[in-house]
């Protein structure tokens, strides 16, 4: 719009116009957050009868996991680029393409390479997916960032909490033909709403990010900064714990204590459940209290709680989903600390955070399966799975502890610098 034009424009039709745009705006984040939680959290119910399907070792299921969070690596490594060549518009819309193109090749998957490349493929578009709603979060959310990232990502929680019982549920059904739908047909069909985002997409307009000359943030300039790196950690330990969750729990109580699915599947929900809550109810602390302590206390207490659980034993098990109120704010809570420490050149320092993050990721979901056959074969000679699993979920709450030390360390070195958001 013109200067003319704008003169000549009535103001209650620009505000308007802006409030629709803003809803429209709203609908694609926390839409794409909903799908990008649904994608993530039905393999929970999956794994274990990929693993029976395909007769997979610990250690091979570590690696399939590990394969996925290469894709979204990979996909974090040049979307923020993709974004400012394209549009963010047209990199969200390309995401929610890859993604229900993903679940096509899932479908059709029958061999092991086939299986991991699929799944690789529908992590790009999930990395692609979290780093573009990052951007336009980061974009639209200039006041009470804190709140407004958690409650974008309390819609991640939403679904996740019901896709694991979606999941089970939807793998019972039968086809035109008399067939159960299974994990294939699954996937299939919870991935084609992706499409669904794609129509507000097409109709708002996104907000641009607007650079200062001489303000231009590099990946250069963020690796010689040891507070950037210390983000990366935080992210990296508390990400890689919560996301270990969604792909571990069930397996571990099945495992372990000879859960059914379905029972299994209710308690990863009710992690999510917790999960979702604290986004919705805890997330505006995070804007009083500090981003850096919010962090610090919440991983804290979700190491703990998962700690105890393994302690306690079968008993116990409610407190793995009672972690789910500490590790939800951790990555919600990282997004507005990069977006008011960086506010020239967000997408950036969210591009080198996350992409680092999932390097971790990588290396964290095959430590967690190498972890469990080494320490079952070491300690039962390969006949008993319990120590095993114990250990591996013991290293997924050890992750936790540490992201709540680097934030005390961070913590005082910004406080000492008066740098505290």
């Amino acid at each position: 719009m013109n200067e003319l034009e704008f003169k000549h424009t009535p103001l209650k039709r620009i505000s308007n116009n802006a409030k629709y745009n803003y809803i429209l705006m709203l609908l694609i984040v926390f839409g794409g957050f909903l799908i990008f939680g649904l994608s993530e959290n039905v393999r929970g119910p999956a794994i274990p009868i990929i693993q029976q399907d395909f007769h997979l070792t610990q250690t091979h299921l570590g690696t399939l996991l590990a394969l996925n969070s290469l894709g979204y690596l990979l996909a974090c490594s040049f979307t923020s680029i993709l974004a400012n060549k394209i549009g963010i518009k047209l990199t969200g819309i390309a995401a929610f393409l890859s993604m229900t193109a993903a679940g096509f090749i899932i479908y059709f998957s029958t061999t092991f390479p086939t299986l991991s490349a699929s799944f690789f493929f529908l992590y790009i578009g999930n990395g692609m997916l979290e780093i573009g709603l990052g951007i336009m979060a980061a974009r639209i959310f200039t006041k009470n960032t804190g709140m407004m990232m958690n409650l974008s990502h309390f819609f991640y929680g939403l679904s996740s909490t019901v896709a694991p019982i979606m999941a089970a549920s939807i793998m019972g059904w039968n086809g035109v033909s008399g067939e159960e739908f299974g994990w294939r047909g699954m996937y299939l069909f919870i991935l084609c709403f992706s499409l669904l985002p794609i129509i507000p997409s097409l109709l708002g307009k996104f907000p641009t990010e607007n650079m200062e000359e001489g303000s231009v943030l590099s990946f250069k300039n963020l690796s010689k900064d040891p507070i950037a790196w210390l983000i990366v950690a935080i992210l990296s330990f508390g990400v890689v714990s919560e996301l270990a969750v969604g792909g571990w729990l069930i397996n571990y109580l099945v495992k372990a204590y000879q859960w059914e699915l379905t029972d299994a599947s209710n308690m990863l929900s009710l992690f999510f459940l917790f999960f979702m809550l604290s986004r919705l109810l805890l997330g505006p602390l995070t804007d009083k209290i500090g981003f850096i302590k919010s962090i610090m206390l919440f991983s804290a207490f979700s190491g703990l709680c998962s700690f105890a659980a393994i302690i306690i034993g079968e008993k116990g098990a409610m407190l793995f989903a009672i972690s789910g109120v500490g590790i939800a704010l951790i990555y919600p809570t990282v997004m507005a600390l990069l977006a008011k420490r960086y506010p020239k050149g967000t997408g950036t320092a969210i591009t080198f955070t996350v992409t680092l993050m999932g390097i971790a990721s990588v290396i964290g979901n095959f430590l967690i399966g190498f972890i469990i056959d080494f320490v079952t074969n070491v300690f039962s000679n390969g006949e008993n799975d319990l120590i095993g699993l114990q250990a591996g979920y013991g290293f997924i709450a050890l992750l936790a502890l540490l992201c709540s030390i680097c934030c005390y360390f961070l913590y005082h070195i910004l406080r000492k610098r008066n740098e505290l958001v």
